[in-house]
């Protein structure tokens, strides 16, 4: 087979895009029947720095239909297979795309950037591109085609930074990795370098087309060949032009796995002494980050505590398993320092146990039945600890964690400890904390700036006084606290940016009054009957 990678110049002047444009048609043009596989570079109707989402969006306006129609127009004379990054239109804006044009000229396949940069994220006004992303928060497998019997997967990018996605990408058995790249910030050794490991891990050949930044940069570029044992075989570096070379897209590189073992890709020989629960979260089953999971939502307060006792694992289970999107719970520490889920600071309530919860030892609490009182099918239910939930749920469902402790004042508020398991479970971006504590608050903002704080209601009866304190202190959320509030106190909240939970609501009327009020989450500790009635708000 017949590659062939199109390396136009790049020019930093926006004002250069049309003789940047005009340049790689003339590229395209040089093409002929002699190719098989034709890869032209990212965003090939947008060939030089345009600034923020006008700029983009009107060198689509301007450039796209001409570009698909010569890659279509250069499938046809080459009788050649087209790799086209452009952009493509849909509803919510523009995607970052890679069209597949066939020998016939027909755009058979779209590949939609997996990772899109945080400049395609950003709105415009926020100084970004205002890119359609919203797919991208929705679990989906890597994009596989079949094309003239060859299994053809994609990168476009910033895809090629995700070594973790790597692994998933050999388990395709894909020939061939199409990359459309421009990768304006990276240097020819750190390019070569990612795109060796890439071909090494996955046991497919590699076609990526970027754009020049001079004869004399040494960055961008490295339009590429390279082979499943992990060679280039072609690397333009800034050159401009067409890169063009030979490949059996079918050979594999198998080695030995293991001293004296047999010969396997890379990949199986890692598949055997994988450790999944050693890495970061990742996987089908990880939820959007808080800041970009969707509004309005409901949180099941406590679990879906209908059907379990509250805080306790089968009641978190039980509300994951129906889809909500985020739970509430309770931490307190026993006097030997471990942190444990229970609501109420005494223990008749939840337990065959009396006292405080925070003046037991965590041995102690373990001797006692936490789910008796619920009903004779939970006896035995023993207390669960703050990590015992992470270990379970972490990166699953958003974490409303109320800090118990914190509200108390407790003489160590335990900080450090707290905000280290989050980090241990990898789940910083999941959970936010929610305490009434103004000296708390600031204190976890300082120690941990990435963390979300919500600010809950310290007793005071006046509607704008939450909404007064997390100005104040440049905070995330708060919980407004019935009957303590009003419409006007959401009004204030959304107008400063301040996102709104209210605790709580198990009638479908209340909650739903709460939702068209602007409130953004409605704590319930009946999660599907609340779903079931107002699952029309939730969804639109």
């Amino acid at each position: 087979m017949k590659v062939c990678v199109i390396q136009p110049r790049y020019s930093f002047d926006a004002g250069e895009v049309g003789l940047c444009f005009d340049e790689l048609m003339a590229l395209l043009d040089e093409c002929d029947e002699s190719l098989d596989l034709i890869v032209l570079p990212e965003y090939s109707d947008a060939p030089a720095d345009v600034h923020g989402k006008a700029g983009l969006y009107g060198a689509a306006e301007k450039y796209n239909a001409i570009l698909m129609e010569k890659a279509r127009a250069a499938a046809l004379r080459c009788h050649a297979n087209v790799f086209v990054n452009a952009s493509h239109y849909t509803e919510d804006g523009i995607r970052n795309t890679t069209h597949v044009i066939d020998r016939e000229g027909n755009v058979v396949e779209r590949y939609f950037k997996a990772h899109p940069a945080p400049s395609e994220v950003r709105r415009e006004e926020q100084g970004g591109y205002g890119v359609d992303v919203g797919y991208s928060y929705e679990f989906a497998k890597p994009y596989v085609i079949e094309l003239e019997g060859l299994r053809i997967g994609f990168m476009t990018c910033y895809d090629f930074y995700f070594y973790e996605n790597f692994a998933r990408v050999a388990k395709e058995n894909l020939d061939i990795i199409i990359g459309c790249s421009l990768q304006r910030s990276d240097t020819h050794e750190a390019l070569s370098i990612i795109n060796k490991f890439l071909c090494y891990n996955t046991n497919a050949y590699l076609i990526r087309a970027s754009v020049s930044l001079g004869e004399e940069s040494e960055l961008c570029g490295c339009s590429t060949v390279v082979s499943p044992r992990g060679e280039e075989l072609l690397n333009m570096k800034n050159s401009v032009g067409l890169g063009i070379c030979e490949i059996d897209p079918r050979a594999k590189y198998y080695k030995p796995a293991g001293y004296m073992g047999k010969p396997k890709s890379h990949y199986e020989y890692i598949e055997e002494g994988r450790r999944p629960w050693l890495y970061r979260n990742g996987g089908a089953s990880v939820v959007p980050f808080e800041d970009v999971m969707k509004y309005p939502r409901l949180c099941a307060h406590r679990g879906f505590n209908a059907v379990a006792p509250e805080n306790s694992l089968p009641a978190f289970g039980a509300a994951v398993a129906l889809g909500a999107e985020e739970i509430e719970f309770d931490i307190w520490s026993t006097t030997d320092g471990e942190l444990v889920v229970c609501h109420d600071p005494t223990l008749h309530r939840v337990s065959n146990g009396e006292g405080k919860v925070y003046e037991h030892t965590y041995a102690e609490l373990l001797e006692l039945d936490f789910g008796i009182k619920y009903g004779e099918k939970f006896a035995g239910l023993k207390i669960p600890t703050f990590e015992e939930v992470l270990q379970k749920f972490a990166g699953r469902v958003i974490m409303n964690i109320h800090v118990k402790i914190w509200d108390e004042n407790f003489e160590d508020p335990m900080v450090e400890k707290i905000v280290e398991l989050v980090r241990r479970y990898d789940c910083e971006k999941h959970v936010y904390f929610m305490t009434s504590s103004d000296r708390i608050i600031k204190r976890v903002m300082e120690y941990a700036p990435d963390l979300r704080i919500c600010v809950g209601w310290d007793g005071n009866p006046d509607p704008m006084s939450m909404v007064d304190r997390a100005i104040a202190l440049g905070a995330y959320k708060i919980q407004l606290f019935k009957p303590y509030f009003n419409e006007e106190t959401v009004k204030k909240a959304r107008e400063n940016g301040i996102l709104c939970n209210v605790f709580w609501a198990d009638d479908p009327d209340e909650a739903r009054h709460y939702f068209e009020i602007g409130v953004d989450t409605v704590l319930t500790n009946d999660y599907l009957a609340i779903y079931n009635a107002t699952k029309d708000i939730l969804k639109k």
